[in-house]
């Protein structure tokens, strides 16, 4: 069951990032809504609906099982592709979005719980930060290549990129089917309300769960945002293709990132690489952004090479204060903030970017993400003690 759960982790990892349309998806999303700010707003309500069902899948997942939430998870993703290609007004992207938003709910604590897990029956779950930098590498490895694809087919045909990326989510959905249940997980035995109060207790009472979860929110929504906005700036400097192929670049370096990150956290520390890594994003973003420039979009490459590392750090962090019953549950509860934050930027961001300009916006952004810095400070001081 291990070496199979594990294989088929990251194959499926590899095709939930293999979206070709994701390094222009702000540019196909306003050119079926007709502006920025409503195109920011289908990210909006990914996360909204992400958000508000983030607890509910987690506490499924917590009761049903893994698999049949990873299942789950692959056929709204595929309705929500079939929506954004088909893409008729914008309610047709709003539709696609809450179902991407209810994929993203699925995926999000269920699948590290399930890594999670099925290394605690092989008896590995001490090797989880190596075998999650590992699979996520094959995530960003996926982008890298799907970027490089789609922003060669969006020189083309926006239409003909959506329907292309239909084809990676069906053969996920086919291999969701062929995980194992772990025997690690236990089922609920309270109710949902005790269930969910236990875990919010958690987060409340754990200095340190509550600190990493406050900068991984704030991280999170502007971070992501960011990601997702740039293409817009980019857009006003360089041609379609080369934004995917920088995307490829950016890709390829966060995929190095992860798949050394246990050597890097070894080397560093978990606090100490996610102080670096922080400080390194944020003045790369300061000066990007600040001082727009043909050289720019370059600018922005640099922290791909922390960012996997960083990542794993945290996420290796967050599931040692986890409880084995609610690791899924209080994997979710932290997302639902980080997904709630995502919301509220995006929005923020696209009414604020059509009113000035998508640099000033990001520059703005990047300026109010800089106490996470001071967060993981103080983290890094406190260590255990936290």
């Amino acid at each position: 069951m291990f070496a199979k759960n594990i294989k088929l982790l990251s194959i499926f990892n590899f095709l939930v990032e293999f979206g070709l349309y994701g390094p222009i998806a702000i540019l196909y999303f306003a050119h079926v809504s007709g502006s920025y700010a409503l195109a920011a707003s289908i990210f909006s309500i990914i996360m909204l609906s992400s958000s508000v069902l983030e607890l509910p899948t987690g506490i499924w997942s917590d009761r049903v099982g893994r698999r049949r939430t990873i299942i789950a998870g692959s056929w709204a993703r595929v309705l929500s592709i079939v929506l954004y290609a088909i893409g008729l007004s914008y309610w047709y992207l709003v539709i696609g979005a809450i179902l991407e938003g209810l994929a993203r709910s699925l995926y999000s604590g269920n699948n590290d719980a399930l890594l999670y897990d099925t290394l605690a029956d092989a008896g590995k779950h001490g090797e989880y930060s190596k075998y999650l930098g590992k699979l996520r590498s094959y995530e960003h490895l996926a982008v890298a290549i799907a970027s490089l694809i789609g922003g060669i087919v969006a020189t083309f045909s926006f239409v003909w990129l959506m329907w292309l990326s239909l084809i990676p989510h069906l053969v996920k959905l086919v291999i969701s089917y062929q995980f194992v249940e772990p025997k690690t997980r236990k089922k609920i035995d309270s109710n949902i309300y005790a269930h969910t109060k236990e875990a919010i207790r958690l987060f409340v009472t754990n200095k340190k769960l509550r600190l990493l979860s406050i900068a991984d929110t704030i991280s999170y929504s502007t971070g992501e945002v960011s990601f997702q906005f740039r293409a817009a700036f980019f857009a006003s400097i360089w041609p379609i293709w080369a934004i995917g192929a920088l995307s490829t670049i950016t890709q390829f370096g966060a995929a190095f990132s992860f798949h050394i990150s246990d050597k890097i956290i070894k080397k560093f520390g978990h606090e100490r690489l996610l102080v670096i890594r922080s400080i390194v994003g944020k003045l790369s973003g300061l000066i990007a952004y600040g001082m727009p420039s043909i050289i720019s979009p370059l600018i922005t490459f640099f922290p791909s090479f922390l960012y996997g590392a960083g990542q794993v750090a945290k996420n290796d962090l967050m599931q040692n204060e986890f409880t084995d019953h609610q690791r899924a549950t209080m994997s979710s509860l932290n997302s639902l903030l980080g997904s709630l934050g995502f919301a509220i930027v995006s929005i923020i961001v696209g009414i604020f970017a059509d009113k000035t300009s998508p640099a000033t916006a990001l520059f703005t952004l990047t300026l109010i993400a800089v106490p996470i810095i001071g967060i993981y400070y103080n983290i890094f001081q406190n260590g255990d003690k936290a």
